[in-house]
C-alpha cells in the first residue's frame, strides 16, 4: 500500500470481504450483493477506484448464480484492489483486465 493510504478503511474493508466470503456458499445472493455495495460505496469514499470493477464483476457472477472458486477468487482479487494503494488509469485498467480473465464463467 502507498504512503498515505488509509490503513483503517483497508482493514476495515478486508474484514468485509472475509465476512462475504465466510458466508459465500449459503448467503443469499442479495445480502452478498449488500454487503459489495457496502465495500463499493466505501472504496469509492476513499478513492480505492480499482476495487469498483472487480465489486462490479462479484455482483454479476452472484447474479448469475456463481459460487464456490469463482467467488473465492474474485474476493481475492478486490482484496488485492483495496490494498494496491493506487488510484490511476493504468491500475484500473489492470484490475478490469483480470477481471475479464478471472471472473468470467
Amino acid at each position: 500500500m502507498e504512503k498515505g493510504q488509509n490503513w483503517a478503511v483497508a482493514t476495515e474493508l478486508g474484514r468485509r470481504i472475509d465476512s462475504i466470503g465466510a458466508r459465500a456458499a449459503r448467503a443469499a445472493t442479495c445480502d452478498l450483493a449488500a454487503d459489495l455495495d457496502a465495500i463499493r460505496r466505501i472504496a469509492l469514499a476513499n478513492g480505492m477506484t480499482p476495487a469498483l470493477p472487480v465489486v462490479h464483476a462479484l455482483e454479476s457472477a452472484l447474479a448469475s448464480g456463481q459460487r464456490g472458486p469463482m467467488i473465492a477468487d474474485g474476493l481475492s482479487l478486490l482484496r488485492d484492489a483495496v490494498t494496491c494503494g493506487r488510484d490511476d488509469p493504468r491500475t484500473g485498467a489492470a484490475f478490469v483486465a483480470a477481471c475479464a480473465i478471472r471472473l468470467t464463467g
